[in-house]
Order: C-alpha cells, then structure tokens, then sequence
C-alpha cells in the first residue's frame, strides 16, 4: 500500500489533471453530447478543460463546470472541480454554497420547458448527495494533511527538546569538570609555583636555582592556561570564548630552553605554514621533550624542522636515559591526540624506538595544510 501511495505521488501533477481532462471529455461524450447545440456543446468543452487549472483557480474551474451538470445528471468535471476546491479551501460556508449550486445545477432539467416539480425535487435530493460525497473526501484529505504536518512539527519539538536536555546535560558535566580542574588541579599548581619560587630565593646553587625558576615559569604558564580551560568549560558553548594566544613556531626556542632536557634545535619552516600546521609542530615538541624527561632522565634530544617536496614535518630524537626513570603515571594519550592532530590536517604520525636505545616522533603534514 506504501509504495502504491509513493509511486502516485511521484506522478507528475500536470499529467494528473491532463488524464483528468480526458477522463471528463469522455464523460461528457458518451453521454451522447451529439443532440446539444454548439454552445452547449462548447461550453462543455470549457468547462472539461478547465479542469488542468484547478489547483491554482479551484472555485473559478468549479463555476466554470456547472453548465456540464445541467446537461448530466452526474458529471465527472463537476465533482472533481468540488473535490479540488473542498481539498484546498477551509471556508465551510463557502463550500455549503457550491454544494447546493452543483445540486440545483444536476437537478434542474435541460431544457427548462421539461420541467417536473417533482421529479427536479427527487433529482435534487439526489443531487445533493453526490455532491457532498467528493467534499467529504476533500475535506477528509485536508485533515489528513493537517494531521500529518502536526505529527512533524511534534516529532520536530520533541527533537528540539531532546536536543535541550543534552545540552543541559552537557553543561551541568563541563560545570562539573570546570570546578573540579580549578578546586584540586590549580590549587595544587599554585602550591607547586609558590614552592619553586621559595626554593629559588633560598637555593645557593646556581642549577637549582635554574631548576626553580624553571618549574615557577611552567607553573605560572599551565595556571593561565588551566584558567582559560576552566572560562571555556564553563562558557558550555553558549557564548564564543576566545582562547588565549595559542604557541607558534615563534614559540619552539623558548620551549626548547624551558624544557628542562639539554636539546638542539636545528632546521627551519617556510614563514606561509598555516597557523593549525605551526599549533601541531609546538604541541608535538611539547609531548615528545615531556615524554623525553619523565621517561629518559638525563637523554640529549634534538628536534629537527625539515621540508622535503611536499611536505614540511619535524622529528624529534632523545639519546638512551642515563639514569633511572621516575614511577610517573601516564595515560598514553598523548601520543593519540598527536595522531588525531596530524589526522585533521591529512599528515602522518610516527613514533618508535630507536636503533641506538632512544626515541623518536616524527609529523609530516603536506605543504596544503591549512
């Protein structure tokens, strides 16, 4: 039954009110036409082909019918113009109206000197139910498309709705997570920034002293940048945030020198790199010198930038640790979001041991990146 109902649809409408000309053209004809004058006959005619304008003038094309249904009892122009116009009109009374006239139309004998009261008042009677049936159907497939914009424009709400209790949901979590970040997480790196700067003033040696005022710069920096993910999570996406400046290759030597790991920084980038390539080169020097101290106490590193024909990457490689590594905890997700970084800008990731004991990270990313 669907797909009967989807294939008559997909029928073009001109073509439906074409058969329909036709089908009303033949009703008029076998209804032996032959024995009316040429303006009956003519007038027959209009009305049969105005029913190809029905959609857009329903109540014209049903006055312009009515002299159909004075020749014929029951006349297939007549009840399809009274279904056109019951279909698309919502004007009960003005339907009652065409109701009676295509009635009185039907009922009233042709010619006029046939006249029989009583039998006009049967034919009437008569008349007046078959009108009213392709009105009932009309009306019938107005309510049924009314019912069904109803049910979408429900189902729309219900979406919206839906859509609101997530978004809710999600704000309450980010809220959450914002006042966790800034409850235990900045607390305990202000503690680690107030601390290293006590132990820079008391230190007398000149390492420990670079050591302090290494940890209170990167503290001081990870509390910026905690604060600013804690503005952003609690924003929810209601209003745009603005992230504070994010790191460009400009960035790389004091990232380097602040690193804490004695690296050589060679190499260089064209100065056209888009500004997510430069984010993903400093991010990835980031994680690779991280893993390098918490993994390979005492290693050398070195980062590379290089540009071959198509591409432009940096490679990150550490010496063999020559000492023991601390028990840190880790995630492994560092490297997983340097992958999904260099995803988004179709480049490639690599990372792996060393022949020589170390460790290197390697992002390619091609000259089109953005």
């Amino acid at each position: 039954m669907s797909r009967a109902r989807t294939g008559w649809q997909r029928v073009p409408a001109p073509v439906v009110d074409l058969v329909l000309v036709a089908v009303a053209a033949v009703d008029v004809l076998v209804v032996d036409m032959w024995d009316h004058t040429r303006p009956e006959a003519a007038l027959a005619a209009v009305g049969c082909a105005a029913l190809a304008s029905r959609r857009r003038f329903p109540l014209g094309v049903f006055l312009l019918t009515l002299p159909v249904a004075l020749m014929q009892d029951v006349a297939v122009a007549v009840l399809a113009a009274l279904f056109t116009l019951a279909e698309r009109s919502r004007d009960r009374r003005l339907l009652t109206v065409c109701v009676v006239l295509a009635a009185v139309a039907s009922s009233t004998p042709w010619p006029l000197a046939d006249a029989d009261r009583t039998m006009a008042l049967v034919f009437f009677v008569y008349g007046l139910a078959t009108s009213v049936a392709p009105v009932l159907f009309g009306q019938l497939l107005q309510a049924r498309r009314d019912l069904a914009r109803r049910l979408v424009e429900v189902e729309e709400a219900r979406e919206h709705e839906r859509t609101l209790h997530a978004q809710a949901v999600l704000a309450r979590e980010r809220a959450q997570l914002a006042r966790e970040m800034h409850d235990v997480v900045s607390h305990q790196v202000s503690l680690i920034a107030v601390r290293a700067g006590a132990l820079q003033v008391a230190a007398k040696d000149a390492d420990a002293k670079e050591a302090a005022r290494t940890i209170r710069s990167l503290s001081v920096t990870t509390l910026d940048e905690l604060r600013t993910m804690v503005t952003l999570l609690r924003a929810s996406g209601g209003e745009s945030t603005e992230l504070t400046p994010q790191p460009t290759l400009a960035d790389l030597r004091k990232l380097v020198e602040s690193s804490g790991t004695h690296t050589e920084l060679t190499g260089e980038l064209p100065a056209t790199v888009g500004t997510p390539a430069q984010r993903a080169f400093y991010r990835t020097v980031q994680e690779a010198l991280t893993n390098v101290r918490k993994h390979a106490p005492g290693a050398d590193a070195r980062v590379e930038l290089w540009q071959d024909a198509d591409g432009i990457g940096v490679t990150v490689t550490n010496t063999p640790p020559t000492r023991p590594s601390l028990s840190l905890p880790g995630s492994q997700q560092g490297l997983v979001g340097l992958r999904e970084r260099a995803e988004i800008l179709h480049g490639t990731l690599d990372a792996g041991p060393t022949a020589q004991g170390g460790y290197r990270v390697r992002l390619r990313v091609p000259l089109s990146a953005d």
